[in-house]
């Protein structure tokens, strides 16, 4: 026994990691964080309350014919991947389904000034002599005339007016429930026109291009559709963010304090907002062992990486190994950084990340990245937040975190719109996210980061007396929330040990 004792005081002790829950501490979280790309409704083990029509294909859409062509995504071809005639089916399917699961939905306006004209397939449309002119047909933001209720397919043109009255026309109910209605986005990576789409864009996009097919195509969607929301500029990334990849018309200046001052200007001049939402993409550069963390490996190296690269989100005081930590400077907090662009240049303008991925779909590095994201959405105020699946796999452990904070007890228990202050901690190694529920139970979803046990003490302020919670774990052994015993908690206070590399969601009970 003696022996015993010696041996276990020589293991290395975590040292636990003390928060605080502070009720007094309250700030509103926006149910539309919880949203995805592509969903396959009932088969996730949650239910997303956003969605997305968008991506590259959308860019040149043609609602009239649903012709489409996804650029150099595939071969810069015009095809029938839509699959139908019937004009704006698959957009009018998806809004339906959606709002069918509670859901609203994201739908892509395009505002390229092109769309397909043809289902031809046959590869590269620059094979036909005189392309621009007879694959594509024009795309403009006014019909002069009446809309009709089926489009003209004859006119050689195309209205997207037209195809926002038809949609308002088809949910007519969109502007009736908040959780169930339909915004628009001003097209896609505009950022990225002369690469992905190079046949119709060839030329590098400039600052005062982008800014006003925004604020033409807003003004549209505010004239057919006045309640609805705006989402632009819908940028891919970092040097979008700043360059507008290198525009020619740069002049030193950012990208995103010029977007949101012209934006401001047009409200001004309107009489209105037109843009409400400053809509980006984030794919994290984040390496480990030179391996970026959104791709399908999840060595040692990588998932370390994975799982503190979301620190670059908000954490001033962490740098990632990536070539964008070192074009920013040292800290990228990117939430915080486009929060201040907001508040300085455009206030009132809200946050979406319509397309994300933090890589690792089939481990619990995934997991525990992806349940951080949604926890830091929702902590930084995020409006939307949308997953794009980039990797190879089923993203299994990816949706059992989305499950932790959307179906954690398989009855649909949900963390709540209302967040609760935290403070202490760790973030290397732990994170917790706050909350109270419709129920007006605190829900608590904490992560253990390190690949050893590691104690935890809640200390809870401002908050009446618990006597026991539930609680439910996602680890390594099976990607789906598993209920624990019920846990005893002392009026204000409770310590439990978080497992290894695990995700932990506990409903205290009054």
């Amino acid at each position: 026994m003696r022996y015993l004792t010696l041996l276990l005081l020589l293991v290395p002790q975590s040292d636990p990691v003390v928060f605080q829950v502070e009720g007094s501490k309250r700030s509103p979280i926006s149910p539309f964080v919880y949203g995805i790309n592509h969903p396959d409704w009932d088969k996730q083990g949650w239910t997303p309350t956003l969605t997305r029509a968008g991506g590259n294909r959308l860019t040149a859409y043609n609602w009239e014919t649903n012709a489409s062509n996804a650029g150099s995504d595939w071969h810069h071809q015009n095809d029938n991947l839509m699959g139908t005639d019937v004009p704006g089916e698959p957009i009018r399917k998806g809004v339906a389904a959606s709002h069918e699961h509670g859901a609203s939905i994201v739908v892509t306006i395009p505002t390229i000034g092109r769309v397909a004209a043809d289902k031809n397939g046959g590869g590269d449309v620059k094979q036909t002599p005189d392309y621009l002119n007879k694959r594509f047909l024009p795309s403009l933001s006014k019909k002069d005339g009446p809309f009709a209720d089926s489009p003209d397919l004859a006119d050689g043109k195309v209205y997207q007016d037209e195809f926002v009255a038809w949609l308002e026309k088809k949910f007519p109910k969109a502007r009736e429930d908040a959780r169930r209605t339909i915004f628009y986005a001003l097209d896609n990576e505009p950022d990225l026109w002369p690469h992905t789409h190079a046949r119709i864009h060839p030329d590098p996009v400039r600052f005062d291009e982008v800014a006003r097919v925004n604020v033409e195509y807003a003004s549209m969607v505010k004239r057919v559709a006045p309640k609805a929301l705006v989402f632009g500029f819908v940028s891919y990334g970092w040097h979008g963010f700043t360059t507008l990849q290198n525009a020619p018309d740069r002049n030193g200046r950012d990208f995103t304090d010029f977007f949101l001052q012209e934006m401001s200007a047009a409200e001004k001049k309107a009489g209105k907002r037109l843009v409400d939402v400053l809509d980006i993409h984030w794919y994290p550069e984040a390496r480990g062992g030179n391996q970026r963390v959104t791709e399908d490996v999840s060595s040692p190296e990588v998932a370390k990486a994975r799982i503190q690269a979301n620190r670059s989100l908000w954490d001033p005081t962490y740098k990632e190994s990536s070539w964008i930590s070192q074009a920013a400077g040292g800290a990228i907090r990117l939430l915080p950084r486009m929060r201040e662009k907001i508040e300085k240049n455009y206030p009132g303008t809200k946050l979406a990340i319509t397309e994300y991925y933090f890589g690792g779909g089939d481990h619990i590095s995934g997991a525990l990245a992806q349940a951080d994201g949604l926890g830091l959405f929702g902590r930084e105020g995020v409006f939307a937040a949308t997953l794009w699946h980039l990797g190879r796999t089923k993203d299994t452990f990816i949706h059992a975190a989305f499950a932790m904070f959307r179906n954690y007890d398989g009855a649909g228990g949900s963390f709540g719109d209302t967040g609760l202050g935290v403070s202490g901690g760790d973030p290397a190694r732990a994170s917790l996210y706050a909350s109270v529920d419709d129920k007006k139970r605190p829900v608590l979803v904490l992560l253990n980061k390190t690949e050893g046990p590691l104690p935890v003490r809640l200390e809870l302020k401002d908050l009446p007396s618990f006597k026991s919670a539930a609680l439910y774990r996602l680890t390594s052994a099976e990607p789906k929330p598993a209920a624990q015993p019920d846990m005893t908690v002392s009026g204000t206070a409770m310590e439990l040990e978080l497992p290894p590399l695990s995700i932990s969601t506990v409903v205290l009970r009054p």
